[in-house]
């Protein structure tokens, strides 16, 4: 059969049965547990889950075992990411949290880190609070630091909250047999898909672009079977289940993923060269690949320029219809060490802003003002961007 493009699969993964249901819109399963007269059969079920963490066949069981509308959701992510599975989870650190745990399951505690990672990623990883250890080194350096331990490498690209970018292909071969995990989460299977540069797990806080509304909550792992089975039986031991509604609403957010991605997108790279040519900006990172999210480095001070804003909402998080900004040294990367946030790229003049779905003009018109009204004149402009190399990262 013909493969379907990735935006006709946004619409209908996960929702291939509804007509036949004599449904349009997805159902809500909201029960926490299901009747059966049949206790052979359901330990039969139970079983095999135990062996295997393979979905139940059958009726469902019990809510921490699997929910019909969450499972649409993972369908539907699996298919997007070019996966065989994907396992739907509370929030994106219960996600990752479930991978260092299946992989220390495995007597496989290290883990090979690039930063910059989100910043709550970092200090998990750091902290050891699951067990992990973890050595952090450049993209070049991770076939040296593998060891006999080593159950995981983790990027991020583009990288929160630099944009920073890494050659994945590259990675997955300097990984060899050991699984590389890529945060998908700033990209999205729109601009990219890990998996297909050899990347064997994509990690989504599904809370940011996959959701999209800034209303729910959620993280989610795309992978292959067996891992997804691994993920499934610590997800069922820790409790970390995705809510019904969530899973509704995640579903719903994919069917408009490519079309908000790809004009917040448009957007941001019209912003990302207005803000490039200001100068009271000393300079921007935005990714090669595109995307909704641009960094930049103000000569001011930051804190004001957040103040300032009244169309774009000062907040962190991301990914929404509506525009956010941050200082990620304040909030986001506040967990982590300043002089691992310093050597990681991330600056105390560091602005971080996901671009949602407004009119550009009104969204410069909010920068411009909250930069400062006041523009030094042409000449000294021109002096200013010679001076701090102002750069837009994958532009001329």
């Amino acid at each position: 059969m013909r493969s379907r493009a990735l935006a006709t699969e946004a619409v209908h993964a996960g929702r291939d049965d509804l007509a036949g249901l004599g449904l349009h819109a997805p159902p809500i399963d909201l029960s926490t547990t299901y009747p059966s007269y049949d206790s052979r059969g359901e330990a039969a079920r139970i079983d095999a889950f135990a062996e295997t963490g393979a979905d139940p066949d059958g009726p469902p069981v019990y809510g921490r075992l699997g929910n019909p509308t969450v499972a649409r959701f993972e369908t539907a992510l699996a298919r997007l990411e070019g996966t065989d599975s994907a396992v739907a989870f509370a929030s994106g650190m219960a996600a990752l949290s479930a991978v260092l745990l299946v992989r220390a399951s495995m007597g496989l505690r290290h883990v090979v880190a690039v930063r910059p990672l989100y910043g709550c990623s970092d200090h998990l990883l750091t902290a050891g609070l699951l067990g992990s250890e973890v050595t952090w080194t450049d993209p070049a350096g991770i076939a040296d630091a593998l060891r006999p331990d080593t159950g995981l490498v983790m990027v991020e690209s583009p990288a929160n909250p630099t944009l920073a970018e890494v050659d994945l292909r590259a990675v997955a071969h300097a990984c060899g047999s050991v699984p590389l995990l890529a945060d998908n989460t700033f990209a999205t299977p729109v601009l990219q898909r890990p998996v297909e540069q050899g990347a064997r797990l994509v990690l989504h806080s599904a809370t940011k672009y996959l959701g999209g509304h800034g209303d729910v909550m959620a993280g989610v792992v795309a992978c292959d079977e067996e891992l997804a089975g691994r993920l499934r039986q610590i997800r069922f031991a820790t409790g970390g289940v995705l809510h019904p509604l969530a899973g509704y609403l995640l579903l719903r957010g994919l069917s408009t993923l490519p079309v908000r991605v790809r004009a917040a997108s448009a957007t941001a790279a019209e912003l990302a060269g207005r803000l490039a040519a200001d100068p009271r900006v000393t300079r921007v990172h935005y990714p090669r690949i595109g995307g909704a999210m641009v960094a930049f480095e103000v000569a001011g001070d930051p804190h004001e320029v957040i103040a300032a804003v009244r169309l774009i909402t000062p907040a962190v998080s991301l990914g929404s219809v509506d525009t956010l900004i941050q200082h990620p040294a304040s909030i986001s990367h506040r967990i982590v060490n300043e002089g691992d946030r310093r050597n990681a790229g991330v600056s105390e003049s560091l602005l971080r802003m996901s671009v949602g779905l407004e009119d550009v003009e009104d969204l410069w018109a909010d920068l411009d003002n909250a930069l400062g009204g006041t523009r030094p004149d042409r000449g000294a402009g021109n002096r200013a961007t010679s001076r701090n190399e102002r750069a837009v990262a994958g532009r001329p």
